[in-house]
C-alpha cells in the first residue's frame, strides 16, 4: 500500500478442495474482470478501487509446469500419472514444475498493484515475507535463499536446504495471477515424480510444516495466521468472504 493511502479492501475466499482446472478457470475469470475494468478507463487508474481478491484452495493432486520450465523435469509418463491419480497442466505463471495437493495451502492473490506498489520483486518479496512470518509463529526460522524464489529452511545438521513454499506469478497490466503453494500437511512423496522447481535433489529438498514439527498441523489455524500476515505485509483490510453461492455464480 502506498504510504498515507487508505488501506485497500481485499475479499477473502476459501474454495476448499478443488480440481486444478476449475480453480484456474475461476481465478482467470476474476483476473479478467479486473483487467477489463482498467481497459474501460483507458488503462488509467480509475477513481474507485477494484474488488481485489485473496483466494485459498487445496488442489486435487496435480503437477503444474510454468512457461519457463522444462518438461524434462516431469519424471512420470502418462501411464504413471494416471496410476497415481495426478493431473498435469502447463500454465502461464513463471517458474518451473511443482506439485499441488491436499494439505497444501495454495494462495491466489488477485490484486491490482496500481493500488499498492508497481514493483514485481517487492510483490514476490511480500508473499515470501507473509509465509516467513507465519512459519515464525510456529517456531520455525525460515528465510529467502539467494538466487531462488520461495521460502526455505537453511541446512541444519545432515539436513540440506529445504523448500517449504513455492512461488510463481503472472502479471497483466499490474493485475496479479497465480501465487504461492505452502506445504503444511502435504504428502511429500509426490514430489519424487518431478524435479521440483527444476532444482536437483540431494543438496535441495522439499519439506512441510508437518514434517518439520513432527506431526499433522491444524490447517484452519495456519490459514488464519497466513491471512493475517498477508494483510499486515501488504497493508490491506480483509473484507467478508463471499458465500458459496456467490462463489459459484461469480
Amino acid at each position: 500500500m502506498q504510504q498515507g493511502a487508505t488501506p485497500q479492501q481485499v475479499v477473502f475466499e476459501d474454495l476448499g478442495r478443488m480440481e486444478y482446472q476449475q480453480a484456474w478457470d475461476y481465478q482467470t475469470a476474476v483476473h479478467k474482470q479486473l483487467v477489463a475494468a482498467k481497459r474501460a478507463h483507458g488503462w488509467s487508474k480509475p477513481s474507485q478501487a477494484p474488488l481485489h481478491r485473496l483466494i485459498f484452495v487445496e488442489h486435487d493432486p496435480v503437477f503444474t509446469l510454468g512457461k519457463s520450465g522444462s518438461i524434462d523435469n516431469l519424471l512420470l509418463d502418462e501411464v504413471a500419472l494416471a496410476r497415481q491419480g495426478i493431473a498435469f497442466h502447463r500454465i502461464n505463471r513463471g517458474g518451473d514444475i511443482t506439485y499441488h495437493g491436499p494439505g497444501q495451502i495454495v494462495g491466489y492473490p488477485i490484486l491490482d498493484l496500481d493500488w499498492f506498489f508497481n514493483d514485481v520483486k517487492r510483490y514476490v518479496w511480500s508473499l515470501e515475507e507473509a509465509v516467513i512470518r507465519t512459519l515464525g509463529s510456529h517456531g520455525i526460522l525460515a528465510q529467502r535463499y539467494e538466487g531462488y524464489t520461495g521460502v526455505w529452511l537453511a541446512p541444519t545438521g545432515v539436513l540440506p536446504w529445504r523448500k517449504i513454499c513455492a512461488i510463481g506469478v503472472h502479471l497483466s497490466r499490474w493485475v496479479t495471477l497465480h501465487g504461492f503453494a505452502f506445504n503444511v500437511n502435504t504428502d511429500l512423496t509426490h514430489f519424487r515424480g518431478i524435479v521440483p522447481c527444476g532444482i536437483a535433489r540431494g543438496s535441495h529438498e522439499v519439506t512441510s510444516l508437518a514434517a518439520e514439527l513432527g506431526g499433522e498441523q491444524d490447517m484452519a489455524s495456519v490459514k488464519l495466521s497466513l491471512r493475517q500476515n498477508l494483510s499486515d505485509v501488504f497493508g490491506f483490510d480483509l473484507a467478508t468472504s463471499f458465500s458459496e453461492s456467490e462463489n459459484k455464480s461469480a
